[in-house]
């Protein structure tokens, strides 16, 4: 009987073992591939980085990426601005105020998750239909802003809702027993603590909205220049990179914007998450 249960307990170990190894190797290829990404971009692109790239104008000989870093900044924002504010009201109301185990509240999730796996160029051409040709807003930034904001809606949606449920309901009910209501706990208890989860969300969909491309192309156009107004049409980074791959005459200046293009990301997530911070403490 002793000999079976060490037997067991042997057995289990060895597993225990086994899948530590694994989850390690799997931590060291993930790492190991980013790294590779990260040094291959920045030996191939740093020595192209020239001022000549950040010029105001841009030509056929610069090749500026001026314009692109703008209309990136701009169309992040912009996207967020739709989609942040969708999507966490949703979310709060599937989590907090939606009866659970409605049809409304499985429609919504199965939507949502059906939503994530759409390919990005089937956003591309719905934004190209509704808004570039049905509503008539051409190809200019607040087309663009609009499909990507379709695009990033159902992560920052379910993300949000998986965050609320995550906080443990002894939290709403002493802000209950304190004479606190529905409102006011959800907003001043429940969502403080809930914003890193959503934070993760609103990053993730930063990532994603830099560096799209195909979806971009169908509705804010590639046009080299600064769109200084919603109804511009302008090129972002990620499709400054890939017209100037494109054309096969500049590409090692393509792998220099790659480069931009990687700072502009870790800059614009560290800024939303020291906000997240400030936020977190304030709450």
């Amino acid at each position: 009987m002793t000999n079976s249960l060490q037997k067991g307990q042997g057995g289990r170990y060895l597993g225990s073992r086994i899948l530590k190894a694994l989850c390690y190797l799997a931590g060291l290829i993930t790492m190991g591939s980013l790294a590779l990404i990260v040094v291959y971009i920045c030996v191939k692109g740093i020595p192209y980085l020239t001022p000549e790239l950040f010029a105001l104008e841009y030509n056929s000989d610069n090749v500026s990426m001026f314009h692109a870093i703008v209309n990136t900044l701009s169309m992040t924002a912009l996207a967020l601005l739709f989609s942040v504010p969708v999507g966490v009201g949703g979310g709060i109301y599937l989590a907090e105020y939606a009866k659970p185990g409605s049809k409304l509240v499985k429609l919504v999730r199965v939507t949502a998750e059906t939503l994530s796996g759409i390919p990005s160029i089937i956003y591309g051409l719905f934004g190209m239909m509704a808004f570039v040709t049905a509503m008539r807003l051409g190809n200019s930034l607040i087309s663009g802003a609009l499909t990507l904001a379709i695009m990033t809606l159902p992560l920052i949606l379910r993300q949000t809702e998986e965050s609320l449920l995550s906080v443990p309901m002894s939290y709403r009910e002493g802000s209950y027993g304190l004479g606190a209501g529905k409102l006011r706990t959800t907003v001043r208890i429940v969502l403080p603590v809930a914003t890193p989860g959503i934070l993760a969300a609103v990053l993730l969909s930063i990532g994603r909205i830099a560096g799209e491309t195909a979806a971009l192309i169908f509705t804010s156009g590639t046009v080299a220049r600064i769109a200084d107004n919603l109804g511009a049409s302008g090129r972002t980074l990620a499709v400054h990179l890939y017209v100037l791959q494109q054309e096969g005459l500049h590409v090692n200046q393509a792998f220099a914007v790659a480069v931009v293009l990687l700072v502009v990301v870790i800059i614009m997530n560290a800024v939303s998450s020291a906000v997240a911070r400030k936020l977190t403490r304030k709450g």
